[in-house]
């Protein structure tokens, strides 16, 4: 093992697939810990040094265990702190926490000065021993050394809602439950951790049911008896006026309903709310904090009849969300050390669900413009088979390829395959400009080249008129110089556009590839040729003109187009088209049907890169019968 850095604040180094780290006894530590492993497990990703499928899981767990072992090592000793991290051969991640608590003045009892050894109730242990598969104590001359072993086949989250591992964890931050006066041993050395740990679980969450189960998880039974959340519907935020709890938790499974049942009958409400606009309420429940709650006795059996119970109206962005309340048997009021740290986690709460609402509604903004986008259904051709893949690479957003297959009357039928510049909303746009015309101009009787040329213009029309608006804006509102980003962008696109005409004995294809990668045509025996030449993407050049090529398509000859999502699929330095990759790829695929041609082709641009895909993927087969 390489030397300790040492006369520095915090130093560093990182070897292979090591790292150490010295840093101070402050409460920085375990973030900066965090940090250090995040970045670590980032890098021996991108070498492939760690499974893919697993990496973000170990990651997840190590920095969790770096966390609580290198609080523990702040809060128990008191001195600076040597982190050591490595990842074996065999892909287990191991970390060796060292501190100096010998070295270490006591402290006075006498004086108020609370003592060093603070008795361990399991809250870093427990999580440790959930996560690592082995783990020990280590004492050597002016050191101790707490280390742990994370297995690279920790297995899978499973499916689902609130998957097994997450909430485990979540567990394992909220031990078993002390009384008021460990409560506050176990709050001054273990809240810091505790917040950092629980705020990484609920900001990854992009779905509010989940990050309320992990709120229960989070506070029952440690910080209390048993908790509530109310969610508000975001389209009628009244404030609180009735209904039933969305979750519910007790320590005691068996008193989950009945308690369920009690609260349904007095949901809470904010404080003098009536009449006031929900963005008010929202603004006097984050001054007044916590209210308290009625006592559901009658609900939890005579041994429970009395206790403490408290209202967090959940804040986030100045709009009430929701509310949580927390309750615990037996005590007249909660000790103001619980009272901050769950308001604390109220607050982190209420901003994963802005979050994962804010998440939702883009997921479904998108996925309403993605189907308006893109066709409804293709369209079957007389004397032609077809097949698409479609695999945009970002589920939650537009995607910047499209596609369509439509008939143009005339016995012609017309197909389309194109990539914008860009993803997302401005990629969107194009094709909500593009998809459109091209059925119009098709269907009034344009051919393929005349198609692209109109195409063209319009789109250099649009990015014209959007300059002059941008121009005329920026004399209204002052000389303001124009950020980088903030004027209009131009918009190109790539297009394979192309007519088919079915006759006896085949089908007559003209097409036209402006800017996008080439068709290829394969022949029943295994021959592949281009289809097509290449020409200026479209929106860039004014006044081009283009041309049109027309084969024909006779018995089994199939026609591959494909966006540049499937050419330069990565590979280290390597695409896929390398070489004449694809079109060797195609020779092989002879024989099949379209639908078998696209799958073969599918699968042979998963397997080139060894990962999921970084680009949009479109491919269309269209085989004459």
């Amino acid at each position: 093992m390489a030397a300790i850095p040492t006369q520095r604040e915090s130093e560093s180094y990182d070897c292979g697939a090591q790292g150490l780290v010295t840093l101070p006894g402050g409460p920085l530590a375990p973030g900066s810990a965090r940090a250090l492993v995040r970045s670590a497990f980032a890098e021996w990703s991108h070498r492939g040094l760690v499974d893919p499928e697993r990496s973000p899981r170990l990651a997840d767990d190590a920095m969790a265990v770096v966390s609580e072992l290198v609080t523990n090592a702040v809060v128990h000793a008191g001195t600076e702190v040597e982190v050591d991290w490595r990842l074996e051969e065999s892909g287990a991640f191991v970390v060796e926490v060292r501190d100096h608590h010998p070295a270490r003045a006591p402290r006075d009892p006498a004086r108020g000065e609370a003592p060093y050894d603070t008795p361990e109730y399991g809250h870093g242990l427990r999580l440790v021993a959930t996560l690592a598969e082995s783990w020990g104590v280590t004492y050597r001359t002016g050191t101790k050394t707490v280390w742990a072993r994370l297995s690279a086949d920790g297995g899978e989250a499973p499916d689902g809602p609130a998957p097994a591992h997450t909430l485990a964890v979540a567990e394992a931050l909220a031990p078993q439950p002390q009384r008021p006066a460990a409560d506050r041993d176990w709050l001054g050395r273990g809240a810091l951790s505790f917040l950092a740990e629980a705020s990484d679980l609920l900001a990854g969450q992009l779905d509010e049911n989940l990050v309320t189960a992990l709120t229960g998880q989070l506070i029952v039974p440690r910080l209390a008896d048993w908790c509530a959340v109310w969610l508000e519907d975001e389209a009628t935020v009244r404030g609180g006026d009735g209904g039933a709890p969305t979750r519910v938790w007790h320590a005691s499974e068996n008193r989950i309903e009945e308690l369920s049942r009690a609260l349904e009958k007095d949901p809470p409400c904010p404080r003098d709310g009536m009449g006031i606009p929900p963005l008010e309420q929202g603004r006097e429940w984050g001054r007044s904090g916590p209210e308290s709650y009625p006592w559901p006795g009658d609900a939890l059996g005579p041994q429970d009849a009395h206790g403490a119970a408290l209202a967090y109206r959940l804040i986030a962005g100045g709009r009430p969300l929701g509310t949580l309340v927390i309750g615990r048997c037996g005590l007249q009021r909660f000790p103001d050390e619980v009272t901050g740290l769950v308001e604390d986690l109220a607050r982190r709460v209420a901003l994963a669900i802005g979050a994962a609402r804010q998440y939702a509604r883009q997921a479904t903004i998108s996925a309403v413009l993605q189907r308006g986008l893109l066709p409804g259904a293709v369209a079957e051709i007389p004397g032609v088979s077809s097949a698409l893949v479609y695999e945009p690479c970002d589920k939650g957003g537009p995607s910047g390829d499209f596609y369509d297959l439509f008939p143009a009357g005339d016995g012609r039928w017309c197909f389309a395959v194109g990539d914008v510049q860009g993803k997302g909303p401005e990629a969107a746009v194009v094709i909500g400009l593009a998809r459109p015309w091209l059925r119009l101009l098709a269907r009034e009787g344009y051919r393929v080249a005349d198609v692209l040329d109109r195409l063209n213009q319009l789109l250099l029309d649009d990015a014209t008129e959007a300059a002059d608006a941008a121009a005329r804006a920026l004399v209204a509102g002052g000389a303001r110089p124009v950020a980088p980003g903030d004027g209009p962008q131009t918009r190109f696109l790539s297009l394979l556009y192309g007519e088919l005409t079915p006759h006896d004995g085949g089908v007559r294809c003209t097409l036209a590839s402006a800017g996008h990668p080439l068709p290829l045509l394969l022949r029943p025996d295994g021959d592949v040729r281009t289809a097509a030449r290449p020409q200026t993407l479209l929106g860039v050049v004014e006044d081009e003109t283009y041309t049109s090529e027309t084969i024909e398509l006779g018995p089994g000859d199939s026609l591959l187009c494909v966006t540049d999502g499937v050419t330069e699929r990565r590979s280290g330095s390597r695409q896929f088209d390398d070489g004449d990759g694809l079109a060797r790829a195609l020779s092989g695929c002879a024989g099949l049907s379209a639908e078998l041609i696209a799958d073969r082709i599918r699968r042979l641009v998963h397997d080139f890169g060894g990962g999921l895909p970084e680009d949009d993927l479109a491919l269309l087969v269209l085989q004459a019968e």
